[in-house]
């Protein structure tokens, strides 16, 4: 399948061609991912959808550096991730890259303002921690702790740590995961607000095709196969998302 040309304006951030990953797992080999060929764009948020075992949380992986392919080729604007050593991808993976999970990862003996300077303190050009948390709505929460903070304030926190060394590609596996619904929708505000006012390009991992509305792009995926590929001619508000 050609990867689609998406509606923003930006070049290509991210291209891979021929894509697999195979783990073995005893005398079975799983193939994660069976030739994938895709292109993401500056400033672009492309939801990837795909149930448990489809590919897109390894697909993620390999785009943030955690983990490399098994063969074909991905690279992050001229570089070489397929190919890169460890060193490389550490490098690539501090200056480029922002991290957001299912899971909080916060130091429970940090306040949220704390949580978010561990990170923009070995930055080279990053936001406040007070810009940054103001970013995703928590400027009343910046004294707080993880344990003061309910489980969508702590992603909010999580977030805004993530955005705040201003990274050019913001990944996000489930980000709302461990969400209901109500408290979900904010954490997706929060990701749809940074993505407009930094231009960073985003890409949020999920199953739950709900929130497909709110992308420039949805790529579903299927038994390590990109199955579907759409553009929404306008994004949808989160708030407005049927869940």
């Amino acid at each position: 399948m050609e990867p689609l040309q998406a509606s923003t304006t930006g070049s290509a951030v991210f291209q891979t061609r021929g894509l697999t990953k195979t783990y073995d797992q005893g005398e079975v080999q799983v193939h994660a991912l069976r030739g994938v060929d895709l292109d993401l764009y500056g400033g672009e948020l492309v939801v990837m959808l795909g149930a448990s075992g489809s590919g897109k949380s390894t697909l993620l992986n390999i785009l943030g550096g955690l983990d490399v392919p098994s063969t074909g080729e991905v690279r992050y604007r001229d570089f070489d991730l397929s190919t890169a050593g460890d060193r490389e991808l550490t490098r690539y993976r501090r200056e480029h890259v922002g991290f957001v999970f299912q899971f909080y990862n916060l130091i429970p003996s940090l306040t949220a303002r704390e949580n978010v300077a561990a990170v923009t303190e070995i930055a080279t050009n990053p936001m406040t921690p007070e810009e940054a948390l103001e970013l995703v709505g928590l400027k009343s929460r910046i004294d707080h702790f993880p344990a003061q903070l309910s489980g969508g304030e702590q992603q909010r926190v999580a977030i805004a740590r993530a955005i705040a060394k201003r990274p050019d590609v913001l990944l996000c596996d489930e980000p709302t995961g461990a969400l209901d619904s109500a408290t979900g929708v904010l954490v997706l505000e929060a990701l749809d607000k940074a993505n407009r006012e930094t231009g960073t390009t985003t890409v949020i991992i999920t199953h739950n095709a709900s929130i497909a509305g709110m992308a420039d792009r949805v790529i579903t995926l299927s038994d390590g196969n990109i199955s579907g590929e759409r553009l929404n001619e306008r994004r949808q508000d989160p708030r407005t998302l049927s869940w």
